[in-house]
């Protein structure tokens, strides 16, 4: 097995947690220091257990109180939940926020909210900040009480003009007065504006006064309403859609004057190619939070929204496939807003007891030890993780995106020897002292101090196989026409794994959009690897065949050589629908498992 050394270094600063990368870059965030959250808190999300945006399947009453009756088993199970946030379309068309879905909350939601308060559950809501029209479909018709607010587009209305952010904080203080304690702000577009203030402002004078109107608005509320938790989705930070554009400063600090956290994007695919695509995703969440670290933000305000499980088009009908692994990065990552959305229903109990246990461990260190960032850029390919410290133990989570086997120095610690806690399946990572060995696309969590202990062993993620030796190979790429690429190899003896990525004329990935379920296409309909010998087709397992709201920019696959004749030529072809072959990226290796 070939082993690559690789220097994992670390640097943390209390409350701000960055890579040396970020040293010096830090903007000021005095007046944040008004809001934030006290202590970790836990959110059941119910986005993805119906989805009405990637999917046609429509929030009901019915399928929010069974999700409920599923937040308090597994609550009787030890799992922390706080609060229960009723995501998008939970409102009437025509209510202004004021009128439940009359379609599917027959009797509005007085049941459900009752059920939340006996089991001591916090009812949470969803807003669109300025967004009422998607796709050419109205979320909300316009209300009189909105005069003088409307653009010429109707999608969006302006915030500091006419009636309507005086009858959303309105509405936001009558959810208040019923029990409601979390608000959830999505599609936020601060470029929002009558057409007589287009013809007699700057575009930037426009962006700020909305934002200044609603800050205001929210830090007015938030005084009358001060144990109300505020969360920003879309709309304020940006930089969410690939994990290749270079880390720049797109979040505005004053948002932390107004929200306890921001989030930093919701689960998609990472550009670094990988076999297994829930790794690949758990690697998208964990750039995404190096970015806004990048932009200042304590991890604590992070939210990484990355533990989405369920049967819809958001969430790539993932159902629970690799859901262990997923929820150990959620809560590693060291943001004190943990959100679990979708399908939980899909959890038995056995599930829920283990889950109460990983919970446990990380909601202790969130609050009372120290969580940083260490090693380097997921986007790049490169070793990173986190580092949890408490007064008498230290949980590192490790994550190897590279198609090769790294040793790994660990940051140095007063600890002698560690335990690893959890890992994936297939090759069994090594631990000698402060070195660690991870085979590709590998993460493990290992333990010092109190953690080192049997207690502590939370098993392995079967659903991410890791292979026990992965090697790459010399190939010659031949140019067929303007979207085909083809290999020829000979003499294989090994297994072998093809990692297709399309780049644009500046070497840089970029992705394909098939569109959503129901009406989308296959993302192997966009970017295809067939292999053959002679005339006979040979079967190449893929993982990336699904409809991919979020697009992708690679596709992965392996060839068992159990289904190949190892005497004869086999020819490998990789074709794009998009992309032009004289950038194709194409890496084979012999892998064996």
């Amino acid at each position: 097995m070939k082993i690559l050394k690789t220097a994992v270094y670390l640097l943390f600063l209390l409350g701000y947690v960055q890579t040396s990368l970020y040293a010096g870059n830090l903007p000021e965030f005095k007046s944040s220091l008004t809001s934030g959250l006290k202590q970790p808190f836990t959110i059941y999300n119910n986005w993805s257990a119906y989805d009405e945006l990637s999917d046609n399947i429509p929030q009901t009453e019915e399928l929010c109180m069974k999700m409920l009756d599923n937040v308090i088993r597994l609550k009787k199970q030890g799992v922390q939940i706080d609060c229960y946030m009723m995501d998008a379309f939970w409102f009437d068309v025509d209510g202004g926020y004021r009128t439940w879905n009359k379609k599917n909350w027959h009797n509005g939601p007085d049941n459900w909210l009752k059920k939340c308060k006996e089991n001591n559950i916090i009812p949470g809501l969803w807003f669109s900040t300025n967004l009422i029209q998607s796709g050419g479909s109205p979320m909300l018709n316009f209300i009189s009480e909105w005069e003088g607010s409307q653009t010429s587009d109707g999608a969006i209305l302006s915030l500091f003009e006419g009636g309507y952010l005086d009858h959303l904080i309105e509405t936001l203080q009558i959810y208040a007065d019923k029990g409601f304690g979390v608000f959830k702000f999505d599609f936020a577009y601060f470029n929002a504006a009558s057409d007589y203030a287009k013809s007699s402002m700057l575009p930037a004078d426009i962006e700020e006064a909305n934002k200044r109107v609603f800050i205001q608005a929210i830090k007015k509320f938030r005084a009358k309403n001060p144990n109300v938790i505020f969360i920003g989705y879309n709309g304020f930070g940006r930089d969410m859609e690939n994990t290749v554009t270079p880390f720049r400063k797109t979040v505005d600090p004053r948002w932390l004057e107004i929200f306890d956290t921001l989030y930093s994007g919701d689960p998609r695919f990472s550009d670094v190619p990988m076999m297994n695509v829930w790794r690949s995703q758990d690697m998208y969440s964990d750039h995404m939070v190096q970015q806004f670290a990048f932009n200042g933000l304590p991890l604590q305000r992070i939210d990484n929204c990355s533990f989405m499980i369920g049967e819809t088009g958001t969430c790539y009908n993932r159902g629970i496939a690799a859901w262990k692994s997923s929820l150990i990065l959620n809560l590693a990552r060291g943001g004190w807003l943990n959100v679990y959305h979708g399908n939980i229903d899909l959890l038995n109990n056995e599930d829920a007891q283990w889950f109460a246990k990983v919970q446990r461990t990380y909601l202790q260190l969130q609050q009372f030890g120290q969580t940083s960032i260490i090693g380097g850029i997921p986007g790049k390919g490169e070793v990173y993780g986190y580092k949890a410290v408490s007064s008498d133990g230290c949980l590192l989570t490790i994550i190897n995106p590279s198609q090769s086997s790294q040793e790994i120095e660990l940051p140095s610690n007063s600890y002698n020897q560690g335990h690893i806690l959890f890992t994936d399946k297939g090759f069994t990572p090594i631990l000698d002292g402060n070195k660690l060995v991870l085979g590709g696309e590998q993460m493990a969590v290992v333990g010092f101090g109190r953690f080192n202990m049997t207690g502590y062993d939370w098993g392995e993620e079967s659903d991410v196989i890791i292979p026990q030796s992965i090697e790459p190979m010399n190939v010659d790429i031949q140019i067929k026409d303007n979207h085909t690429a083809q290999i020829q190899i000979n003499n294989t003896t090994e297994s072998l794994r093809i990692i297709f990525s399309q780049l644009d004329g500046y070497g840089k990935p970029f992705r394909s959009w098939g569109g959503a379920p129901p009406d989308g296409i296959k993302m192997d309909e966009f970017l295809k690897i067939t292999a053959k010998q002679g005339q006979k087709n040979v079967p190449v397992k893929i993982n990336y065949d699904k409809m991919i709201w979020s697009g992708l920019s690679w596709g992965v696959g392996e060839i068992d050589v159990k289904d190949i004749n190892t005497k004869s030529p086999l020819t490998i072809t990789c074709w794009s629908k998009d992309g032009d072959s004289k950038n194709f990226r194409i890496e084979v290796y012999n892998v064996t498992y």
